[in-house]
C-alpha cells in the first residue's frame, strides 16, 4: 500500500499561522464512524479510543515528534487528516461489514466497552460476541482511500 502523499496543486508559499498551503492528498485515507445517538462525552471518548487505534494500522501512519520554538518534545501525532463520521446503528452495522469484506485494517468500539473499566475487559467483551451481533457504537478504517470511500459511502461527515 503507497502512503506517501500525492501533489495536488503547484508549490506555495510558506505556510504562516494564519495561511496554510493546501493538504496533500494522501493515497491512504482515515475514517472514523461514531453512532449519531451517543451523549456527546461518548462520541469524544469512542472517537478517541479509534484513532489509537488507527495509530497502529501502518509503520508509517504517524508523523514525526513536535517540538516549540521553546524546546519542548510533544508526541507525534497521525500524519495525515481524520475524516469523522455519524451514523446510525443499521449504518454502522454496513459500513462494519463493508470493512472486514475488503480487510482493512479496523478498530472498534461496542456499548458493552463502556461498562467495563479496562483494555483486558475490553477485549474480553468483544470476544464474546460474534461479528454480526456487535452493538457497534465506533468504527475507524485506515486504507486505500477508493477502498475506504467505499466503505463510508452514503455516510454524513459529524458536525
Amino acid at each position: 500500500m503507497t502512503t506517501t502523499p500525492t501533489a495536488t496543486s503547484a508549490p506555495t508559499a510558506p505556510a504562516t499561522p494564519r495561511t496554510a498551503p493546501a493538504a496533500p492528498r494522501f493515497d491512504t485515507k482515515i475514517a472514523v464512524i461514531v453512532r449519531d445517538d451517543l451523549a456527546v462525552w461518548q462520541k469524544l471518548n469512542v472517537t478517541a479510543f479509534l484513532a489509537s487505534g488507527i495509530a497502529h494500522a501502518s509503520g508509517d501512519i504517524m508523523g514525526k515528534r513536535y517540538e516549540d520554538a521553546s524546546g519542548h518534545d510533544y508526541l507525534a501525532l497521525l500524519r495525515e487528516p481524520v475524516l469523522c463520521y455519524t451514523a446510525d446503528a443499521g449504518a454502522l452495522t454496513r459500513t462494519h461489514a463493508r470493512a472486514l469484506s475488503r480487510a482493512v485494517p479496523t478498530a472498534l468500539y461496542t456499548a458493552d466497552m463502556f461498562t467495563t473499566g479496562n483494555d483486558d475487559d475490553n477485549r474480553a467483551a468483544v470476544r464474546a460476541v460474534t461479528a454480526d451481533d456487535l452493538d457497534l457504537v465506533g468504527l475507524a478504517v485506515y486504507g486505500p482511500r477508493g477502498t475506504v470511500d467505499k466503505i463510508t459511502k452514503g455516510l454524513k461527515l459529524h458536525g
